[in-house]
């Protein structure tokens, strides 16, 4: 098959990262560059970012990365995109912002939920009317301050001669498509996560609309993930260095692209996330809501299917709250410090690397010590802001060591739980593929297998399958492939790790003592962060 070249943006909270693909019956990739930019936190929980500044990091990172790659911008014909959900872009008729883009992490909306939905009588905080009508349209309702049409009406209250302005409502990789081609449009995915979308319909809800007081009218038009939106203008081509006209393509969230990257696309495949935060999504084509345990399923990359979805808001990020804590010796009793990459040169490329050696020397179940992984408090199966993370049964006999192990595998208990719990409605499959940060490590691999039970697979970089599922989208819209379906013959598994039998006994017996630990403390959870 001949080759066809590919550059995308995987637009995250704090950088973003450039890559080029060449694509043909693989997915390979040729060439990488990454840049940084803000993430503006305020005390009202305000969480914004500035859009020049998604786009001055692209200019900044793709002439690195083509060049890396060691082709020629003529020969790429496709731009794609995977980003972070949930932002909220409000542009004029020219594309410009009427106010800085509000991250998904934005809080201040309090006020407005509690008008809009968090009234009355109550189910999951949302006004029960609204939730049933919510749920019937949408498959899901927007009953959190971080729900981008409460971002929407705070800026209605408190900014109102820029709400004036606004022409379309965009999320952040829409925003990026607006500036390189001048449409306004929105990915199904994208669409959904708004709550303003009809799922049996597939087009934006106007009675959903009317019920949360948001303008139809700035809704944009809505296009498949690897529909082509139009060819790159010239000024913008000039900025990042590309062949004006090179086609552009919806792309999709990184919710959506990380399954396709990870090649679980069929019915029933189950994909496991582990980055700084962590998931477990299953592909289904119906929509299923979980309101008890905080799953749901959302609209994929492929519009006529869900992922549901579990998610862990500290995942990978508990790892490197052991690196800085429990492995550095943060408070200096030591007169002399080296880093072990420094002093073991060429065996360990960074402190991780140790950190994983250091695990395997330690059985499983970690002496016994289990480690709860909510650091910034818990959201499924059980929703507690309060929740914190605890080492349970340390005794004279514990180290680090056995610390840094307890907390991989209490990671990986709490995914088992997503498992199970998500089996109740939508089962999932008896092969994960296992994608993110974390499925660069062996160790993790491994423990995931033995306490799951369940065969793991991982593809080759598995910490870039949000770029690699972009990817797939121009796959897809230049007509290499039929669509993002074809994905999984597309990027095969390379490695593959099977559960150790006398492993599972001991997580056996450990999980369902992890299971009761929140139960058991959660009076003392409210008592000292309620």
């Amino acid at each position: 098959m001949e080759k066809k070249y590919a550059i995308t943006y995987d637009i995250g909270t704090t950088g973003v990262k450039c890559c080029v693909f060449a694509l043909s019956d693989k997915v390979e990739i040729l060439g990488s560059a990454s840049a940084g930019y803000g993430l503006y936190v305020m005390p009202d929980g305000g969480v914004e970012q500035e859009p020049d500044e998604w786009w001055s990091a692209m200019c900044e990172t793709t002439a690195v990365a083509v060049e890396k790659a060691g082709i020629s911008v003529q020969q790429i014909e496709g731009i794609s995109f995977c980003s972070q959900m949930q932002g909220l872009v409000l542009v004029d008729r020219d594309g410009t912002p009427v106010h800085r883009a509000m991250s998904y992490m934005d809080q201040r909306a309090r006020e407005e939920l509690k008008k809009g939905m968090a009234h009355g009588a109550q189910i999951a905080g949302a006004n029960i009317p609204k939730l049933i009508k919510s749920l019937r349209i949408t498959g899901a309702v927007a009953a959190s301050v971080k729900d981008p049409v409460w971002k929407y009406k705070w800026i209605e209250a408190h900014e109102p001669e820029n709400f004036k302005r606004a022409y379309k409502w965009l999320d952040v990789k829409e925003y990026l498509i607006c500036r390189m081609t001048g449409r306004c449009v929105m990915t199904y995915d994208s669409a959904f996560s708004t709550l303003l979308y009809d799922i049996h319909h597939r087009t934006w809800s106007r009675a959903m609309c009317d019920m949360l007081g948001v303008n139809f009218d700035h809704m944009p038009e809505i296009i498949a993930s690897s529909d082509k939106v139009g060819g790159l203008r010239e000024q913008q081509a000039a900025e990042l260095g590309l062949k004006p006209g090179t086609a552009v393509f919806g792309g999709g969230g990184d919710a959506s692209l990380i399954g396709v990257g990870a090649g679980a696309v069929d019915l029933g495949d189950t994909h496991v996330y582990s980055g700084t935060s962590g998931w477990v999504s299953t592909v289904t084509d119906r929509s299923v809501v979980d309101t008890s345990a905080m799953i749901a399923a959302i609209v994929g990359a492929d519009a006529e299917r869900y992922n549901y979805f579990a998610e862990l808001e500290t995942a990978g990020k508990c790892l490197e709250w052991v690196k800085d804590h429990l492995a550095l010796d943060e408070i200096g009793i030591y007169l002399q410090k080296t880093h072990v990459a420094d002093e073991y040169e060429g065996k360990y490329t960074s402190l991780y690397d140790y950190m994983t050696e250091v695990v395997l020397r330690v059985p499983a179940g970690s002496g016994g010590v289990v480690f709860t992984p909510w650091l910034h408090g818990n959201r499924c199966p059980f929703e507690d802001p309060n929740a914190r993370g605890m080492f349970f049964n340390i005794s004279l006999d514990t180290g680090k060591s056995e610390m840094i192990r307890a907390v991989v595998e209490g990671v990986c208990y709490h995914l088992r739980w997503f498992l199970e719990t998500e089996a109740k409605k939508v089962p999932g499959s008896d092969v994960l593929r296992f994608v993110g940060g974390g499925a660069l490590s062996p160790a993790t691999c491994q423990i995931l297998a033995d306490v799951t039970g369940k065969k793991v697979e991982v593809v080759a970089s598995p910490q870039n399958v949000g770029a690699v599922g972009a990817a797939v989208t121009v796959a897809a819209g230049l007509g290499l492939v039929d669509s993002v379906r074809d994905a999984k013959r597309l990027i095969p598994a390379e490695k593959t790790y099977l559960p150790d039998k006398k492993n599972k006994a001991i997580y056996d017996k450990q999980y369902e003592v992890y299971k009761n630990l929140y139960k058991s403390n959660k009076r003392n959870f409210a008592a000292l962060n309620g």
